[in-house]
């Protein structure tokens, strides 16, 4: 069985962004030579999320609204966390979007469903970021 690993680094302009990288995980998958396997991405910063879903910028508001609602970032003293830094509520966001994603590698493709894309979720930002792919397989 062969592993393969690749970060991946975004420097993300904004508070909060969704980024589409399913472009650059499957650039990783063609990398690793792997046909047959799993791909796991995940996150390696505790106020981000990778999730898989529609792309779609309605959508991606309508995640915006839900989050918001869910966990506002201000007031900022409504948290306990909040002291030397202002991200309680990306921790939550995150919480709720998720670490990771595991998708099925056949036939050295992404085993996607229909519209389904990788998306990094980030809740926290204005600074660089990283994404960890790690694939197996055959």
């Amino acid at each position: 069985m062969k592993s393969f690993r690749k970060e991946l680094w975004f420097d993300v302009a904004a508070r909060r962004e969704f980024i589409n990288i399913t472009p650059e995980v499957v650039t990783a998958l063609n990398e690793s030579g792997i046909r047959e396997g799993l791909c796991l991405v995940n996150a390696m910063h505790i106020s981000a999320s990778v999730f898989i879903n529609d792309d779609e910028a309605g959508l991606h508001q309508d995640f915006e609204n839900w989050l918001e609602k869910l966990a506002p970032e201000k007031p900022y003293s409504q948290y306990h966390h909040n002291g030397f830094e202002d991200n309680a509520d990306a921790h939550l966001k995150r919480s709720i979007m998720g670490r990771e994603v595991v998708v099925a590698v056949t036939g050295g493709l992404l085993d996607f469903g229909p519209w389904e894309q990788i998306f990094y979720g980030e809740f926290d930002g204005k600074r660089r970021k990283r994404v960890l792919v790690k694939i197996i397989g055959e």
